[in-house]
């Protein structure tokens, strides 16, 4: 990579609400967890104001920020860097959304409403269309609104907030796997499973159905991990760099 070109891509902060800390932040935090800049890439902050048309301030408080969820290492004397993917960070988020994912489903089974139903087989169809459209990153976000509506559907408010902080380096992981192979088709398969067992109000088989769903993330990011050892930290134990 030259020197002049951009290390991140960052959408425009009128794509998010907020104060202008909250939109920066969320600019920042969505290109790293969509992988569109590089685990361990150099954060540079006169190319992230450039961008985003803000001071350095905006930029240094979303950074400070983002190593508090360890996405990004700040080394003294160095620089801001984006994380690497640890696999003990990974492994604890897997084991979290095995927890709450499997607990939701226990609780989902003998009560889902046949509207819930609805949404979720419509939801399918359009993952379908991105799998034959060989879209990566519109079936990712259905595979994502699929869960949420999931952990919505319990009632329980908190449940999709919990989520989304406990998990965000299984979301970075996963955005490696998908496009390998058949993996989307292979999870849109999955996908199918567990509505048809909630379909047919079978809780056992539900949950088995997701449980085999979580399982294939360690499945396949073990051997990417010694594959493609550049993007995952080699220390299992948190960082060594500065966070605040």
């Amino acid at each position: 990579m030259s020197a002049d070109a951009p290390t991140i891509t960052l959408r425009p902060l009128d794509s998010y609400e907020g104060t202008l800390a909250r939109r920066t932040y969320l600019a920042l935090r969505e290109a790293i967890v969509e992988l569109r800049v590089d685990p361990g890439a150099a954060l540079r902050k006169e190319e992230i104001c450039g961008m985003l048309g803000v001071s350095r301030s905006p930029v240094s408080e979303a950074v400070t920020r983002l190593a508090t969820e360890a996405l990004v290492d700040v080394v003294p004397q160095a620089g801001s860097f984006v994380a690497r993917l640890s696999m003990a960070e990974i492994r604890e988020g897997a084991f979290l959304r095995e927890a709450i994912e499997l607990a939701a489903i226990d609780h989902l089974a003998p009560r889902i409403t046949d509207a819930q139903l609805t949404d979720l087989r419509r939801n399918l169809r359009l993952q379908g269309v991105m799998v034959e459209d060989g879209d990566f990153p519109g079936f990712y976000a259905l595979d994502g609104e699929m869960h949420r509506m999931l952990l919505d559907f319990t009632g329980f408010q908190r449940l999709a907030r919990v989520s989304d902080t406990a998990w965000v380096h299984v979301d970075r992981a996963r955005r490696l796997i998908l496009p390998m192979g058949d993996r989307v088709a292979e999870t849109l398969a999955e996908h199918r499973a567990i509505v048809a067992a909630l379909a047919a109000r079978d809780g056992a088989a539900a949950r088995a159905a997701m449980r085999h769903h979580l399982a294939q993330l360690m499945t396949f990011l073990t051997p990417l991990e010694a594959a493609r050892p550049d993007l995952f930290s080699t220390d299992p134990t948190p960082s060594q760099v500065d966070r605040p």
